[in-house]
């Protein structure tokens, strides 16, 4: 998703993707478009990389869809793992768009897939995010209060969490919706953040989406994360830990990918006042955002590589090494619950 800032342009601003440039339209040729991207070493390497995220992202995250929804008896952790799967699904049905888009240079889609496709991605961003952080203080609270967890923790009511979860996403992706809008100049349609109905509506979106779908979320998983390895630790209950770390790896991956994507969309913002590169923060937010995009791609990578050991991998089916990497997390801790209440075979059988 581009984003140039064309300035000047009648009487709006606006921004094309995320990246921000301006521009004059009177020193412009009027010429007939002709699309560069393949003639750009950039854009090839990020067109070829934005094809594999999109075929590797819908192929793995249906078999998770597949796996967690249809093939395993469903309880709390499959809600959490099918949900998890579901957004990046969604997301990885709509790139093609962006990919077609980044070749042609052209939007040809019209207004309404532009303002759709567009909030998809932070869609997923926001109820991916959100998701992890319900997961992390599930695992928090089953760790603190095993006995309280094991009563009421239900299938019925992690449903309504993760509904919640959706509603919350969709209502922080509705700028997309609001402010997304396309422009033909030059023979050529764009698709573009149209920021031209108040100075701060940049601002204000691009801190809302970096406080809500990364500081804050940060912040809580790291305390929940920290209150499970103390007790863990008392507990000694460490040589259990593959499951953690299969949860501790798809937080990271969310993080380390959109940590770039949020550098330079906040870089972006004091532009012209620190006189910041225009062509680097192109760059930067055209690779922030592919980096951004294969986090949809990487979960089930996670399920299957470590869900079970290394040794195993090449001698069981994905099929087994993705149902084995959600099964264990449960085993594993539903033991945990079981020692902690002292109550025989009435633990949780999934966190």
């Amino acid at each position: 998703m581009e984003d140039f800032t064309y300035e000047d342009y009648g009487d709006s601003n606006a921004t094309y993707g995320n990246y921000n440039y301006s521009y004059d339209n009177t020193t412009l040729p009027v010429v007939q478009h002709q699309s560069k991207c393949l003639k750009e070493g950039l854009c090839v390497i990020l067109l070829v990389v934005s094809v594999v995220i999109c075929l590797l992202g819908f192929c793995g995250n249906a078999l998770v869809i597949w796996i967690s929804g249809f093939k395993m008896k469903k309880t709390v952790n499959t809600t959490w793992y099918l949900s998890l799967a579901i957004s990046d699904f969604v997301f990885c049905v709509f790139f093609p768009f962006t990919i077609t888009d980044m070749v042609m240079e052209d939007w040809i889609f019209g207004r309404f897939m532009c303002k759709f496709a567009s909030s998809v991605m932070f869609l997923n961003m926001f109820s991916s995010i959100f998701l992890l952080v319900i997961i992390s203080v599930d695992r928090c609270m089953s760790v603190m209060f095993p006995v309280w967890s094991q009563n009421h923790r239900t299938v019925k009511k992690a449903s309504i969490v993760v509904v919640i979860a959706w509603v919350l996403a969709i209502a922080l992706s509705l700028p997309s919706m609001i402010f997304r809008d396309i422009v033909t100049y030059m023979d050529r349609t764009l698709c573009f953040n149209k920021y031209n109905s108040d100075q701060h509506s940049h601002k204000t979106v691009a801190f809302t989406r970096f406080l809500a779908g990364f500081i804050a979320p940060l912040i809580i998983i790291i305390i929940c994360y920290s209150v499970i390895i103390l007790k863990l630790r008392t507990s000694r209950m460490t040589k259990s830990s593959k499951p953690f770390k299969v949860m501790t790896a798809l937080v990271a991956a969310f993080f380390l990918c959109w940590l770039p994507y949020h550098v330079f969309i906040l870089l972006e913002l004091n532009q012209h006042n620190h006189n910041h590169n225009s062509d680097i923060l192109k760059i930067g937010l055209q690779v922030g955002t592919s980096v951004a995009a294969a986090n949809s791609f990487l979960n089930p990578v996670l399920y299957v590589f470590m869900g079970n050991d290394f040794k195993q991998k090449f001698k069981s089916s994905v099929l087994s090494k993705m149902e084995n990497a959600m099964a264990d997390e449960g085993r594993t801790l539903s033991r945990y619950l079981s020692r902690s209440s002292s109550v025989d075979n009435r633990a949780s059988t999934h966190i």
